[in-house]
This record gives C-alpha cells, sequence and structure tokens, in this order.
C-alpha cells in the first residue's frame, strides 16, 4: 500500500525530485543507469504504467477525486507526499495538472537497429527543440499509426514533463531512441537508416520538393520521415542526402506549417493504413 505523507518541511530531500533538481539532473540521477522523468496528471501516469514504468513517489493535492484514488491503488508501496493547492503551487511554482506528479524510473532505450526492424514507417526528427512540438509529434505519430520515433542529439528529451504531458501519455506507447551523437541526421545517418532498408524522405521546401500526394513516395513499402528544427528546418547536408524531398502545398503567401501541425499532416498522408 502507498505511505501517504503529508507535507510538513518544504526543504525535504524528498521534495527535490519536484522542486529543485532540473529535468536534465532528474535524467542523470541515477548514472551510469537510466534517471527519472516526472510524470503529470493522472492519464500520463496512467499510460505510464501501463508501459511498465515503475513510480518511485508521487506529489499530489490532498483533495485528489475518486480516479485519483483508483490511481494511487496502483502505485504500490511508494511515499505519496500531499498538501494544499495553495501550498502545491508554491511548492512546485505552477499549479499541478488535475493535482498530481509522479516521480519514474526511466527504461533503457533500444537499439536504431531495435526501431527500424520490420517498420514500415517511421519519424525521425533532427533538431526539435521545442518540448512542445515533441510532446505534439508523438501523439500524431501513435495516432496516425508511425511504428517508433528516432531523435537526433539536439532535440528535447521526450519523457520531460512538458512533452509527455502534451503527448497524454503516447511516449510511452510508441518505440523511440536517438539515433546518434550527432545534432542533425546528415549523411551518416541516412546512410544508416539505408541499411536498415529504409528510404528517407526530407519534409522541406525547396525548389524541387515534391508534393506530398506525389505517389512515388506513399507507395514506399518502408520510409522514414524526416522533420526539422522549428524556424530553420532540417540542414542541408540531410536534405541532400535523402532520397525524397517533400513538401505540403499550401496557399501563396504562407510560408510554412509548425512542425508539429506539418507532422500529423505527413503522418496521414504517408503513415500506415490500416
Amino acid at each position: 500500500m502507498p505511505m501517504i505523507v503529508h507535507i510538513t518541511d518544504f526543504l525535504s530531500m524528498e521534495l527535490d525530485v519536484y522542486t529543485r533538481l532540473k529535468e536534465p539532473q532528474l535524467q542523470h540521477y541515477y548514472e551510469p543507469v537510466p534517471g527519472l522523468f516526472i510524470a503529470e496528471s493522472p492519464k500520463v501516469i496512467e499510460r505510464a504504467l501501463n508501459a511498465g514504468y515503475l513510480p518511485v513517489s508521487a506529489l499530489m493535492d490532498q483533495n485528489g477525486d475518486s480516479q485519483d484514488q483508483k490511481l494511487i491503488s496502483r502505485l504500490g508501496d511508494i511515499p505519496i507526499y500531499t498538501a494544499p493547492s495553495e501550498v502545491l503551487k508554491k511548492i512546485t511554482g505552477f499549479s499541478l495538472t488535475r493535482g498530481m506528479l509522479c516521480a519514474m524510473r526511466r527504461h533503457s532505450l533500444p537499439s536504431v537497429e531495435e526501431i527500424c526492424s520490420g517498420a514500415r514507417r517511421i519519424a525521425v526528427l533532427e533538431q526539435v527543440v521545442n518540448p512542445t512540438n515533441v510532446g505534439a509529434i508523438f501523439r500524431s505519430a501513435a495516432a496516425l499509426n508511425l511504428d517508433g520515433v528516432l531523435l537526433t542529439k539536439g532535440c528535447s528529451d521526450p519523457l520531460y514533463r512538458r512533452s509527455a504531458r502534451v503527448s497524454m501519455g503516447t511516449v510511452f506507447q510508441i518505440p523511440w531512441t536517438y539515433l546518434s551523437d550527432h545534432p542533425v541526421l546528415g549523411k551518416d545517418g541516412n546512410e544508416l537508416l539505408h541499411r536498415l532498408g529504409l528510404r528517407t524522405a526530407a519534409m522541406a521546401l525547396w525548389d524541387h520538393s515534391l508534393d506530398i500526394d506525389d505517389p512515388r513516395v506513399g507507395s514506399e513499402k518502408r520510409l522514414a520521415i524526416i522533420l526539422g528544427t522549428e524556424g530553420e528546418g532540417l540542414c542541408q547536408e540531410t536534405i541532400r542526402a535523402c532520397d525524397y524531398t517533400v513538401r505540403i502545398p499550401m496557399k501563396p503567401g504562407v510560408d510554412s506549417l509548425n512542425v508539429a501541425a506539418a507532422s500529423a499532416v505527413a503522418f496521414w498522408q504517408l503513415g500506415n493504413r490500416k
């Protein structure tokens, strides 16, 4: 049974993971083994539990509703720190989404080969640094039948609190890993994907870009859809190394879509149709 602990000492070390440690510090909390992440809201926590992530502790509003109580019963023998909502806001600096945070242990990430094995459609994110965009892309990837997501080291961590929350917990449902220690995909990353049996399509507004509904792209049996950083998009080396360059046709005078919005369009048009 969980151990309910009413907060009396705001400086307690047990609260550091929620109040004083930054997310990169949590990521390396147990180094060299994987560290911690913070799941926010009952829905996200529930999906993390369903995916096998182990809870370490939780922080919640002492006036949680019945759904929260059902979730607590799944957390096992861990401390549940509680306080009134106004106190929690002072501790964390923000209002808790539906009143609950949970510190959970990370899993070891799969290899690129494991992600790509048998995959028909994957997304590759290059230097997508905004955690909101990363979360939204994962949500679209999960909803529109992609088999996995690969990220360059320049991307925001999918398990950051905001990313996981925006994804509605789908970061725990779709396989993902990092491609390499390099911030961009480039020629080497393309060659790796080619060796693993995938053709590559760069989402970019080049003069020779194909429209996204071009049958040559959609008919590929195995395809990696490459999306670039906010603002500047994909680096030129990555675009040149890809098999296709693809654009979403849009009204004249509009420069481009946000990368999260573009991902939803691309995944719908090019994703698995089951």
